[in-house]
C-alpha cells in the first residue's frame, strides 16, 4: 500500500441548518473575531447580528496580494483572535490566509509557492471557522489559500498544514438556489478536484476512497441541478466539494489546475470556469499521453466508463467528449471566449509546467500536449 498520512481540519459539522446554532455557540470562544464575507455583506447579516459590534471585510473577488496585505493590516489593528469566514472559495481562501499570516512579521514573499520563497508560516495561525456558501474549491478542508499576484502573472499558494480550519460549518441550505452559473462552474470544479486525485500519480487509498464515494453523487447531482432546483443534489454537492478539498490536499491535482492557475493569473478568467472546460481534453490528453509512454491507464479507462455512464445522452467519440460536449452544452464558455488569446497557448503551458498543481499529474506533458489542451 501507498504510504500516507492524513491532516484534516479539527472538528466538521455536516447537515441542513446547521450553521446558526452552530454559530451562536461560537460567541463565548472568541472576543475579537474578524468575519470574511462577501461584496453583499447583506447576505450574511444573520450571521454578523450575532455577535456585538462585529469586526468584517469584503471580499470582493478572487483575492491577490492587494487584498491580502489589506485584510492583514486591519486583522493587526484590530487585534482580532480568530476568522470567520462565510462565502465561496475566494472569501474562504482570503480568511485562511489572514488567519495563517495575521501574527508573521516578514515580507509575504517569504511564504508564497513558486513566485516566492514557499517558507512554512513562522508564527501561530489563528483559529479558522470556514463555512462556505457554495460547492466548489474545497477550499473549507483545506490547508492552502490561493492567492493571486499581479506582478507575475501567477495563481500561487500559501501552505502550511496549521492553516486548517479549526472548524468547517457544511450547510448545504445556504448553496440553496445558488445561481446556474456559479452552481456549474463550482460544482465543475469539484467534480475536477475528485477526478484529478484519482488519476494523480499520488493518489492512495485513502484518495481513492473519498473519490468513490463523493464522484458519481456528485456527477447524477450536477445534471439534476441544470434542470432545476433539489435539495438532494445540492446536499451531494457539498459534500463533494468538501471531499474533493480532502482529495487534492492528499493526493495532488495535475494539468486542469497547473493550466488553471497560470490562466486566472494572467487575466483573472474565473477559476471554476476556466476548470469545467479543460477537463474533458485534459483527460483525453492525459489518457493519451500515459499510453504513449506504456504507463497505467486502468484509471483513465475507469473513469471514461464512469462518464460514459453519466453522458449517456450527449454525442461524443467516448465518456470524456461526451463530458466536454455537455459542458459546452449548459453554458460553459471556451478560453478564447473568456479572453484568453491563442497566441498566449505556449506561454501558458511553459508556465504551467512549474506550477506545484502539475507535479502530481499522472504523466509529464510536453509543451505540444499542454497547447493541445488549450487549443481544444
Amino acid at each position: 500500500m501507498t504510504p500516507f498520512e492524513i491532516q484534516l481540519p479539527k472538528r466538521t459539522i455536516l447537515g441542513r441548518c446547521k450553521a446558526r446554532p452552530s454559530v451562536e455557540s461560537l460567541t463565548g470562544a472568541y472576543t475579537r473575531p474578524l468575519f470574511v464575507h462577501g461584496a453583499n455583506s447583506n447576505r450574511v447579516s444573520w450571521l454578523l447580528d450575532i455577535f456585538k459590534d462585529p469586526i468584517s471585510i469584503a471580499c470582493a473577488g478572487e483575492p491577490d496580494i492587494n487584498a491580502l496585505e489589506a485584510a492583514l493590516q486591519k486583522a493587526r489593528d484590530d487585534r482580532i483572535d480568530a476568522v470567520i469566514a462565510i462565502g465561496g472559495g475566494s472569501v474562504l481562501d482570503l480568511g485562511k490566509a489572514v488567519a495563517g499570516l495575521a501574527a508573521t512579521s516578514k515580507a509575504l514573499s517569504n511564504y508564497l509557492e513558486v513566485v516566492g520563497e514557499g517558507n512554512p508560516i513562522d508564527a501561530e495561525p489563528l483559529p479558522f471557522i470556514a463555512i462556505p456558501t457554495t460547492s466548489g474549491t474545497g477550499a473549507e478542508a483545506t490547508r492552502n489559500a490561493v492567492i493571486g499576484v499581479p506582478e507575475h502573472c501567477r495563481k500561487v499558494s500559501i501552505r502550511d498544514p496549521r492553516m486548517l480550519a479549526e472548524l468547517v460549518i457544511l450547510d448545504p441550505s445556504l448553496t440553496d438556489d445558488c445561481p446556474w452559473k456559479i452552481t456549474l462552474a463550482s460544482g465543475l470544479d469539484a467534480i475536477t478536484q475528485l477526478i484529478e486525485p484519482y488519476v494523480s500519480s499520488r493518489a492512495n487509498a485513502f484518495t481513492d476512497a473519498i473519490v468513490r464515494e463523493a464522484l458519481e453523487p456528485a456527477l447524477a447531482a450536477i445534471r439534476t441541478l441544470a434542470k432545476r432546483e433539489d435539495t438532494d443534489a445540492r446536499d451531494a454537492m457539498a459534500f463533494a466539494s468538501y471531499m474533493s478539498g480532502v482529495a487534492l490536499s492528499h493526493a495532488g491535482l495535475g494539468a486542469v489546475h497547473g493550466l488553471a492557475g497560470v490562466i486566472g493569473g494572467m487575466n483573472g478568467a474565473p477559476h471554476g470556469e476556466v476548470c469545467a472546460t479543460l477537463l474533458a481534453p485534459t483527460l483525453t490528453v492525459n489518457h493519451r499521453a500515459i499510453q504513449r509512454v506504456g504507463g497505467p491507464s486502468t484509471r483513465f479507462d475507469e473513469m471514461e466508463g464512469l462518464l460514459t455512464q453519466h453522458f449517456t445522452d450527449q454525442t461524443g467519440e467516448d465518456g470524456f467528449q461526451k463530458l466536454g460536449n455537455w459542458v459546452k452544452e449548459v453554458g460553459v464558455r471556451d478560453i478564447t471566449d473568456m479572453g484568453v488569446r491563442s497566441g498566449e497557448f505556449a506561454v501558458i503551458a511553459e508556465m504551467s509546467a512549474s506550477s506545484s498543481s502539475m507535479k502530481a499529474n499522472p504523466v509529464q506533458l510536453s509543451t505540444d500536449d499542454l497547447v493541445e489542451i488549450l487549443s481544444a
